[in-house]
């Protein structure tokens, strides 16, 4: 009994000591300003803006063609050239990404939620059952094996819809019905739209803690919330046996959030491949813009990254809507782009 007030003590130093540490590591405040969206990869761009424009109701906004040496530096791959189109559903928007040189490897035909590599986009809807019917007269393919309701003993997930499928090249995107009281209060909004918005963009992470250290103390997102979940539910939605996750929301002052999914079970997903390049379609891009894309590449490999570019790079003329940008990876693999504009 004598020993517990200096344990605490002793623990509260250790605290202050960590604290201290990483206050000297990154700098304070928010160094990112809004999570800007998400580059996918696609095979053929034609293909992939109809289908995202005529099933899931996106409006594209742009089209530029990506090249030069400039381009090559920052995704990290020689002799690089690509057709872009930048696509908005609500407030947040997509680039679909097409390759022409050199193309890039398709996803793995056994690729599994629980692999490191996966990464969806989370579409809002207005209502589940009308989506629901949309994607199935598209002919989509199932990812999960129908819509799921999560069960009201999760609190923080409770009454939320959703439900996985896949896109022409087999990324996996979810649709997710949010009931009154949860989510941004703006999918409670009257309209018509049966498409709204995106919410977040969810990442497998093999562990939360050392995630948190890339995306929350060296890029400055904060946790909006995180729960645990399992049960028949969670494994119709995901289409893996026996799975249990620990998710955690992040967001910083504007833009989607990004999702941790770390499954505590089963533990099996593999890693992020080591030869991945930026051609290849499993290689999304999650955008986060910054005031200073030096200051926060260097940061973000403190926080454990590695960088695809060699640094940042400025760019002669804007593309993509940035003008300097830097690539980099988080500990687990996925590709993070850091744009000023």
């Amino acid at each position: 009994m004598m020993h517990a007030p200096r344990m605490r003590q002793s623990g509260l130093l250790a605290s202050i000591v960590l604290a201290l540490a990483a206050a000297s590591l990154f700098p304070a405040g928010a160094q990112v300003t809004a999570v800007d969206g998400v580059s996918i990869v696609v095979d053929n761009l034609d293909a992939s803006i109809d289908f995202y424009t005529r099933v899931l109701d996106f409006k594209q906004v742009s089209e530029e063609e990506l090249a030069g040496p400039e381009w090559e530096h920052l995704v990290g791959v020689f002799g690089a050239r690509a057709r872009s189109a930048q696509l908005q559903l609500g407030r947040e928007s997509i680039q679909l990404v097409q390759f022409l040189a050199p193309q890039g490897r398709p996803i793995p035909v056994d690729s599994r939620s629980q692999d490191r590599w996966f990464q969806h986009i989370a579409i809002v809807v207005r209502d589940m059952g009308q989506a629901y019917q949309r994607l199935r007269a598209a002919n989509v393919t199932h990812a999960s094996t129908a819509p799921q309701r999560l069960p009201d003993w999760n609190p923080n997930a409770g009454g939320i819809q959703a439900f996985y499928f896949k896109d022409p090249d087999d990324h996996v995107l979810e649709v997710i019905w949010f009931p009154a009281g949860k989510g941004d209060p703006r999918w409670q909004e009257p309209g018509k739209n049966l498409f709204l918005g995106i919410d977040h963009t969810a990442i497998v992470v093999s562990n939360t803690e050392t995630a948190l250290k890339f995306y929350r103390d060296a890029l400055g997102l904060r946790v909006a919330g995180e729960s645990e979940n399992y049960g028949t539910e969670q494994e119709h939605l995901n289409n893996v046996f026996g799975a249990r996750l620990h998710i955690t929301g992040l967001r910083a002052a504007s833009g989607m959030g990004v999702e941790f999914l770390e499954y505590l079970a089963p533990s099996d997903g593999r890693p992020y491949p080591l030869d991945a390049r930026a051609n290849d379609l499993w290689s999304w891009q999650t955008r986060f813009t910054v005031k200073d894309t030096t200051l926060e590449s260097n940061n973000a490999r403190k926080g454990g990254g590695r960088w695809i570019s060699p640094g940042s790079v400025k760019l002669p003329s804007p593309l993509q809507g940035m003008s300097t940008g830097a690539l980099v990876r988080d500990p687990d693999g996925h590709a993070v782009l850091l744009m000023s504009r």
